[in-house]
């Protein structure tokens, strides 16, 4: 685990600190790289703005809590978290996530407070990309346990996740059951008019555009581009159902 060591202690800011560093301190503890230096020693310190490594233990944290939400974790769920950060981070960086992840899974994790951290410090469209990567997770086994919708839709109130956005992420996965789900992905009632559902569509590419979380790194910016996507899907399926060209 020594390179994952060298990517906690030489990207984290303000992850660092806090409940979030708190968890990061049990998991690892004094952890030495091949340098022999501490991961303490090595943070960066700029505690303010989110680095790519503030956003990936951000998201591990998480993640261990939408596994724990229904109070068992099965194999299952560890075989497609793992699928998902080798998505994510790429083969040797899930490898190491994964040890990181499954020790944050023997840990009691106040969601609340790690989520107070985040919002702290995150901006609104990491905290959306952050809320899509969950929804992932959550959905990823083809269904969703109510306690994990439940946890995360706190999660989402503690980032001030606006209803209308919470209800957007959510939409894509339920194409099949939902068939207002595209309206629901663009902010908008089946009543809107062409001319709203036109510059919805423009209003959430602007709001989802990859681009704005450039700074959390490629695989970040390659995940938020699916986001993207299903708005472009969105928007297809009504002009198919309206008959908009």
């Amino acid at each position: 685990m020594a390179g994952f060591g060298k990517w906690i202690g030489g990207g984290l800011g303000w992850a660092f600190g806090g409940p979030i560093g708190a968890l990061i301190g049990f998991t690892v503890g004094s952890f030495l790289d091949g340098s022999g230096a501490s991961v303490t020693e090595q943070t960066n310190q700029n505690r303010h703005s989110t680095a790519e490594a503030d956003f990936k233990m951000s998201l591990l944290v998480l993640i261990a809590c939408i596994m724990k939400a229904d109070s068992r974790i099965q194999k299952s769920e560890l075989d497609v978290a793992k699928k998902f950060l080798v998505a994510n981070f790429g083969e040797d960086g899930a490898l190491e996530a994964l040890q990181i992840l499954k020790k944050l899974l023997d840990q009691p994790i106040n969601e609340t407070e790690v989520a107070m951290q985040i919002n702290q410090y995150m901006n609104y469209s990491a905290k959306l990309q952050l809320i899509h990567l969950l929804f992932d997770i959550a959905l990823s086994d083809g269904e969703i346990h109510p306690l994990e919708m439940n946890m995360l839709q706190r999660i989402s109130n503690v980032f001030r996740i606006s209803t209308a956005d919470f209800e957007s992420l959510k939409a894509p996965y339920f194409k099949q059951t939902d068939p207002i789900w595209a309206y629901k992905a663009l902010e908008i009632e089946p009543s809107a008019t062409e001319d709203d559902i036109k510059k919805a569509y423009r209003r959430m590419a602007m709001k989802f555009h990859p681009d704005k979380v450039h700074n959390l790194g490629e695989e970040m910016k390659k995940s938020a581009t699916e986001k993207f996507r299903t708005i472009n899907d969105a928007y297809e399926t009504i002009k198919k159902l309206r008959g908009i060209a």
